[in-house]
């Protein structure tokens, strides 16, 4: 036989509490369970102004389990384990009362154990804590984010053979031209065989392919003494690792940011005394060089700045558990609507989906370790050294993963501990380089690549400090800026205008100083989104307002330096940073007028009178690709009359885009969009799908009325349910939900407020 996956998402049951008899005793009719799926947060929080230890609670989980028997290959029956991608945050796994499992650490899989189980159906039950254990990384002292709880990632039943493979580490390679001969790829692999059934003889193949075509195979003899070796490459058995290697590899497309070619590598498992494969296992791989030297960042031999954000996995009302279909939305908003080129998993290994998403789009990955500030005792740090192993081996055959970021956010110096996560680091993964963040200068460098959190921004006259001055070298090192922003400057998205655009300009000044600079591999800002903290943080009401979006992945305008900085050709940008409205700013003046756009130039007229075309100051912005262009006239001053405005982006002398704004902005429409039209009854790997949807407020123009808070009501029929609230309030003229499907059909919602409502929408259930 070969492998067999079989989703476990659906039907679970949950209790909101835990007690000593359920490790063997199933759920009473009266102990008030309750049938969820997964993902799953162990309770929904409401959007603001709610008690973290809401969450921080013991709770149990229940399933009947048929498992399969999983007999063939080699030797006597095969094996049963049962998969967990993430469970917030310690877990403990019983079937039939026998703990076959446990973790601690809410963010990377293990597997439980259920071969002794085979042909049988069994109560399987998951006691998750979710309180802030001291022992486990990221607790022991305060956090700026929330941890949540529940399954919130899917788990599966994984049948294989006796003898299997456990693990695949790929270690494709793009060797840039040398300006003689062209860049050519190598690859060689490392297959980890695990035997649970005494010792194994037989061969392991590996088959590298695209679009079903077979381009080279390399096939090794192994065997593996009873019990293999002491550790597992996946955790779930003793298992030994055998080199293979397919060499050099003609006809190979490079893995870019812009067309990031993936081939499909493929591992065979074959017995002596059974014909063909008793297992296989595939992974995605791209061939690319990717390194920051002390003049940059080189992926393939060019030199690209990186121009990025940092990025928390948490959505409103449902904490992490959000399925596939948003996590890769996530990925798609970075790289198509902000046109990023890197972004970092702050501070936990993320989702695979988010991950898989960024392998398909071109989008490079800072991953980094569990923790914010504090490092713990010795049980501490044998967790965390266990976090840097769970991650690596995990994510190792993403070709997104830039670099392991090995250090805890923001801590001080360790140098045995940091030795130890960097020594680890590399002996799992050498073609990587590794990082650490950090925020202080002078910080001890172990890694390869100094990280820094970089803050020095306050008053906007120095974005960034030059790297000698931060690590106290003589010399240049690899250097990247992995936040800066932030907490700094935190704004609302229906803030002042004045602070909206000072907002977008502080984060366009640092990755121009990042691109000016010459010493550095490029910039990461503080942060993606909005996110729910602790009461220690944000702005009082449990959100860190610090996002160039907010917690539904809305923009602000800081949003727009960022998408402005794509590719004509992949879209024109034009986003004017004004509600206008003469009496927003100080002294009721709309100039300078601030425009993030793609185009060469902007032209402006009010009231159908042409203003003029206005250019960027090149000299001021000399790193950026598109810099903002700011419009001062005489227009608008206090007592003259005010018009519409119509904004043009013009580029070859050919108008490209155009936004209108109504000098007199009222509620015109209530919008309804759905980002997809059609989801499936069951998404990814069997769990639930969902899809985000948006409510405008909009005026004659189609612009959003900023500072509207109507009270908001959206009915749902058909198999859909709403997560969160189907009541709220907009904020300033927009918001947004999430539609999740629970069954096949046709999902349909409408809004209303007191003064406007909408027309309905359809979503489409496969």
């Amino acid at each position: 036989m070969s492998r067999t996956i079989l989703p476990l998402n659906r039907d679970w049951s949950y209790a909101p509490f835990w007690r000593d008899e359920w490790s063997s005793e199933p759920f009473g009719s009266s102990d008030g369970a309750i049938s969820v799926d997964l993902p799953h947060a162990n309770v929904e929080l409401p959007f603001n102004d709610f008690d973290e230890r809401d969450y921080q609670f013991v709770s149990c989980y229940q399933k009947r389990v048929a498992v399969p028997s999983a007999s063939g290959g080699p030797g006597p029956a095969g094996r049963a384990y049962l998969d967990f991608e993430g469970v917030a945050s310690c877990a403990e796994v019983y079937a039939e009362g026998e703990l076959v499992g446990s973790h601690q650490g809410g963010y990377t899989p293990f597997a439980a154990d259920l071969s002794r189980y085979q042909g049988r159906e069994i109560l399987v039950t998951v006691k998750v804590d979710s309180t802030e254990r001291p022992e486990v990384p990221p607790f022991g002292n305060v956090i700026d984010y929330l941890t949540y709880g529940g399954i919130y990632r899917e788990a599966s039943l994984r049948l294989v053979p006796g003898a299997f493979i456990a693990n695949v580490f790929p270690r494709p390679g793009w060797i840039p031209s040398n300006g003689v001969s062209p860049g050519r790829a190598v690859l060689s692999a490392t297959v980890f065989v695990a035997s649970t059934a005494g010792p194994f003889e037989g061969r392991a193949r590996l088959a590298l392919s695209r679009g079903g075509k077979e381009l080279a195979r390399a096939e090794a003899e192994i065997s593996v003494p009873a019990g293999g070796e002491p550790r597992s490459a996946s955790g779930d058995a003793p298992s030994r690792g055998f080199e293979l290697a397919l060499g050099a590899l003609p006809g190979i497309q490079p893995w870019r940011l812009d067309d990031p070619a993936l081939y499909e590598l493929k591992a065979e498992l074959f017995a002596d005394s059974v014909a063909g494969a008793i297992d296989a296992t595939a992974a995605r791989v791209g061939f690319r060089e990717a390194v920051v030297r002390p003049d940059g960042f080189y992926l393939n031999g060019e030199r690209i700045v990186l121009r990025g954000l940092d990025r928390h996995q948490a959505y409103p009302y449902a904490g992490y558990a959000m399925p596939a279909r948003a996590q890769r939305a996530n990925a798609e908003i970075l790289k198509r609507e902000l046109a990023v080129n890197c972004v970092r998993s702050s501070h936990y290994p993320p989702s695979r989906h988010f991950l898989d998403a960024c392998d398909e789009l071109g989008l490079l990955v800072l991953e980094e370790i569990p923790g914010w500030q504090h490092i713990g005792d010795a049980v501490w740090k044998a967790r965390s050294l266990e976090n840097v192993r769970e991650m690596i081996v995990r994510d190792w055959a993403h070709p997104s993963i830039l670099t392991w970021g090995v250090r805890i956010n923001e801590s001080r110096d360790d140098r045995d501990f940091y030795a130890a996560t960097d020594r680890l680091a590399r002996s799992l993964d050498p073609t990587r380089q590794t990082s650490g963040i950090r925020c202080h200068e002078r910080s001890e460098l172990l890694e390869d690549i100094y990280t820094m959190n970089d803050f020095v921004m306050g008053s906007g006259e120095v974005a960034l400090r030059f790297q000698r001055q931060v690590t106290g070298l003589p010399h240049n090192v690899p250097y990247l800026v992995t936040e800066n922003n932030g907490h700094m400057y935190p704004a609302k998205r229906y803030d002042n205008e004045e602070r909206l655009v000072e907002h977008a300009l502080r984060h366009a000044r640092v990755h121009d100083a990042a691109a000016v600079n010459g010493d550095t591999g490029g910039a990461l800002s503080w942060v993606f989104a909005d996110y729910n903290t602790h009461f220690q943080f944000g702005s009082g009401d449990r959100v860190c307002y610090h996002g160039v979006m907010d917690m539904f992945r809305l923009p602000k305008f800081a949003a727009a330096a960022y998408s402005a900085q794509g590719r004509l050709a992949d879209g024109p940008v034009l986003e004017p940073l004004t509600v206008w409205a003469r009496g927003e700013r100080s002294e009721c003046s709309v100039m300078p007028l601030v425009v993030m756009t793609n185009c060469e130039e902007v032209g402006l007229s009010m009231g159908g009178a042409d203003k003029g075309r206005f250019r960027p100051d090149r000299l001021k912005w000399a790193g950026l690709p598109h810099p903002p262009v700011e419009i001062r006239t005489d227009e608008g001053a206090w007592g003259m009359a005010w018009e519409d405005a119509v904004f043009t982006g013009y580029s070859g002398g050919r108008a490209m885009i155009e936004r209108r704004f109504a000098k007199d902005p009222a509620p015109a429409a209530l919008e309804l969009a759905a980002d997809v039209s059609e989801l499936r009854a069951q998404g990814a790997g069997g769990a639930w799908d969902a899809t985000r949807v948006v409510l405008r407020l909009v005026d004659r123009c189609g612009n959003h009325l900023p500072f509207a808070f109507d009270p908001v009501s959206v009915t749902i029929e058909g198999p859909g349910r709403i997560v969160g609230p189907a009541e709220f309030a907009l904020l300033g003229g927009v918001s947004a939900l999430w539609v999740r499907a629970t069954g096949p059909g046709r999902i349909r919602l409408t809004a209303r407020t007191p003064r406007v409502r909408s027309a309905p929408i359809e979503i489409d259930v496969k």
